[in-house]
């Protein structure tokens, strides 16, 4: 901390002195902002982080639970993504997470969220869509997925994911539609 004396009596000083520390404060609110976007947004890939997402989904299960809305999630996990990292390196895994995220973001309405929950998985929250509605959206991104082309120098790879759901219920946890969502995406793995 610098303690510097400033001469109060002199306009010229206390103006520059004044714009000095307007400068700092708009340097600092700029880091905070940015700090901000770290805190909710994933360093790799321009969506929501998990924490990000987890909020996302604390006000879907609100509006689920006081306007009797309709939301879904899809826990979505990328096939392989470990034998691309090994075989071809992390930039090709880094290229793959893009691919996919991409594809998902493109493949759900705008008002819909896409976030990277961690590594290899994504989350999707459905707004005003019931578990028809979100079986089908799963099946279109799954196909869209597996029909894609991703090469990584020269090389082509097949891309595939599992999506599992878990339709909000008003007044559920955020911890429990993950889970419910994360082991319907482990059950559709297993039946694969």
């Amino acid at each position: 901390m610098n303690d510097v004396v400033i001469d109060v009596t002199d306009p010229d000083t206390l103006l520059a002195e004044v714009r000095r520390l307007k400068a700092e404060i708009a340097q600092l609110q700029e880091r905070v902002e940015l700090l901000d976007r770290l805190a909710y947004q994933d360093v790799l890939i321009d969506l929501p982080n998990r924490r990000g997402f987890m909020r996302h989904l604390e006000a879907a299960i609100d509006r689920v639970s006081r306007y009797d809305d309709s939301a879904a999630m899809l826990f979505v996990d990328i096939d392989g993504l470990k034998m691309i990292n090994d075989t071809f390196g992390h930039q090709a895994g880094d290229e793959a997470l893009m691919q996919v995220a991409d594809m998902l973001a493109k493949g759900v309405r705008k008002s819909d969220c896409v976030a990277r929950l961690g590594g290899d998985e994504f989350g999707i929250l459905l707004e005003r869509v019931n578990e028809v509605g979100a079986s089908e959206t799963a099946d279109r991104l799954v196909s869209m997925i597996a029909d894609c082309e991703f090469c990584f120098q020269g090389t082509c790879l097949p891309l595939s994911v599992a999506i599992g759901i878990s339709v909000i219920e008003p007044n559920d946890q955020p911890e429990a539609v993950m889970a419910r969502a994360d082991l319907a995406m482990y059950r559709q793995k297993a039946a694969a």
